[in-house]
């Protein structure tokens, strides 16, 4: 191999390892889901009005695990059955805990994370403790919008 042969081969490589070296841009407005984005469904979850979170989650035949009932088959049906199940409460409260992650891999974009809950219930009984939160994101008409979830807290 000439000298010049070795010269190109070591810049080459100079160049792929800084090059995965080099620090990630943050996302623009608009971009890949992150830990922002998490809290801020969870903030919409809170006001105890699924509409406000309905932007975040792709219409159709898509499967959404949450603690009860045990599944909802579209966005439709999870609207719906949420709505019945927080006119139990006055408030609410979520937060993403610091353990949240966000991958990615093509098209698909998931998430997980722990989120701690307060949620009073109308009678005045306080509801207080941490859930599991697995979603999958897939960019849909130019927005990633959640296309599944799964919500489940501990046995006790």
């Amino acid at each position: 191999m000439s000298k010049l042969s070795v010269a190109i081969c070591i810049v080459c490589i100079g160049i792929c390892v800084s090059a995965q070296d080099a620090p990630k841009k943050k996302m623009s407005k608009g971009g890949m889901p992150d830990k922002v984005l998490m809290q801020k469904i969870w903030d919409g979850w809170s006001t105890l009005d699924p509409a406000n979170t309905a932007q975040f989650y792709a219409s159709g035949p898509h499967v959404f695990f949450d603690i009860a009932p045990l599944k909802y088959n579209s966005w439709a049906e999870y609207q719906d059955g949420v709505q019945k199940v927080v006119a139990g409460y006055k408030s609410a409260t979520f937060t993403v805990n610091d353990d949240a992650q966000v991958h990615s891999f093509g098209k698909t974009v998931w998430g997980t994370g722990t989120v701690k809950f307060d949620m009073v219930e109308k009678s005045g009984k306080d509801n207080r403790g941490d859930m599991r939160w697995t979603v999958v994101w897939q960019k849909l008409g130019g927005k990633w919008l959640i296309v599944h979830e799964h919500v489940s807290v501990p046995m006790q």
